[in-house]
């Protein structure tokens, strides 16, 4: 779902430990920097006082046992969850739901959610070993995640856990109806930092559209930014004799030629390094590009945000140039962008129209995922609104 490469943070954590000055490399593919004051500590730190340590931007390096240091994320996740009394007295001035200042006010809030649980440190010894009593063994799961580490580094508790539940989906897989075969081939395997294709309104559209004219001409497909490679699977599955997967994220590359080996495609879907597109054209040229145009704090979350809709903006301007007579571009989006105020379908349509391009079809979907349902969440309005759309394009 994205073509972008990610940037993690990675520096120099340092502390005081007894009577020594003690240091070692920081981790934090959230992007998050080191905290400037690290504070040891064990078992016997309260859930109050490591709260307000992590809100002063404190980090708390654990040395007690494994388990305690999970149960005292859950605390710390309640205390960040409950109402202030602040919140209380604001709430006549908040922004109304399903605009763009509730929306960057929504983002605030969970930026610092992020930091505030992110002060919570696990230290890592080389092999990604945890010297902590009833520590896990998750050296697979960082292998996956970060490759090999041959020195020691300190990593904040909520990423670990974030990286130790991606290897569980990566070995369990995602189910996906549409695909077609039995058992694991119906399954997507994603990576660490990789977008699952969890919400999956939008592949039966991609099943389903009726297929280019220029298909029977000469069955090559483009598959942009690829992601898991989901849809280039489902385009080989379609009856395209090539496919041409775009990505540049490291972890998609690698994890969408696992994918289409997996599901037997090797011979019909080829897995590019590529800004956006590959050489030459194609009869038909899919993209889902990132839905929101805001800034991704995360490698994952590059998947969801597009600064400025710059990837979208590529696509629908250089998309007619890669295909070939009677061929289409398909362009898979949202419109949750235009519900929270961040893009007008009226700059959507401009963006199609300054590409030399037009609309032929436009096929929805509505998402099925739990936040539709969920009235609490600050940017529910727009959610249960949300519609994904599949539009069919062609050159003017």
């Amino acid at each position: 779902m994205h073509a972008h490469a990610e940037v993690p943070s990675i520096g120099l954590i340092v502390w005081s430990e007894g009577d020594k000055d003690c240091s070692a490399r920081w981790q934090s593919d959230a992007g998050l920097t080191p905290p400037k004051r690290v504070v040891v500590t064990d078992d016997t730190l309260t859930a109050d006082s490591a709260y307000r340590l992590a809100c002063e931007g404190v980090g708390i390096l654990w040395r007690g046992d494994f388990q305690n240091a999970r149960q005292l994320l859950q605390a710390l996740v309640r205390r960040v969850e409950r109402p202030s009394k602040k919140s209380h007295r604001i709430k006549a001035t908040t922004p109304a739901a399903g605009t763009k200042d509730a929306f960057n006010l929504y983002r605030l809030s969970q930026s610092q959610r992020a930091r505030t649980l992110g002060m919570l440190l696990i230290p890592f010894d080389a092999g990604h070993h945890i010297p902590l009593r009833r520590a896990p063994d998750v050296s697979q799961a960082c292998n996956e995640a970060m490759g090999q580490s041959d020195s020691p580094y300190v990593m904040s508790l909520r990423e670990l856990l974030g990286i130790i539940s991606a290897h569980e989906w990566r070995k369990k897989g995602i189910e996906i109806p549409v695909l077609q075969g039995d058992n694991d081939a119906q399954r997507i395997h994603a990576h660490y930092g990789v977008f699952a294709p969890l919400r999956a309104e939008y592949l039966p559209l991609v099943a389903n559209a009726a297929l280019p004219k220029a298909f029977k001409k000469d069955a090559v497909a483009f598959d942009i930014g690829t992601g898991t490679g989901v849809i280039a699977a489902l385009l080989a599955q379609r009856g395209f004799a090539r496919v041409s997967a775009t990505d540049l994220n490291p972890r998609a590359l690698q994890c969408a030629r696992e994918n289409i080996q997996r599901l037997g495609l090797s011979k019909q879907v080829d897995v590019i390094e590529a800004d956006l597109f590959p050489s030459g054209r194609a009869a038909l040229v899919v993209c889902n590009p990132p839905w929101v145009p805001a800034r991704p704090t995360s490698a994952l979350e590059q998947a969801v945000f597009d600064p400025d809709s710059a990837m979208l903006r590529g696509f629908l301007a250089g998309v007619a140039e890669h295909l070939i007579v009677g061929g289409e571009a398909w362009l898979v989006l949202s419109d949750l962008a235009e519900r929270l105020g961040l893009r007008t379908r009226e700059e959507l349509l401009e963006f199609i129209k300054l590409g030399g391009l037009k609309v032929v079809e436009r096929l929805d979907a509505r998402p099925t995922h739990k936040k539709i349902a969920d009235e609490n969440d600050p940017l529910h309005s727009a959610r249960a609104a949300e519609i994904t759309s599949l539009w069919r394009l062609v050159s003017v």
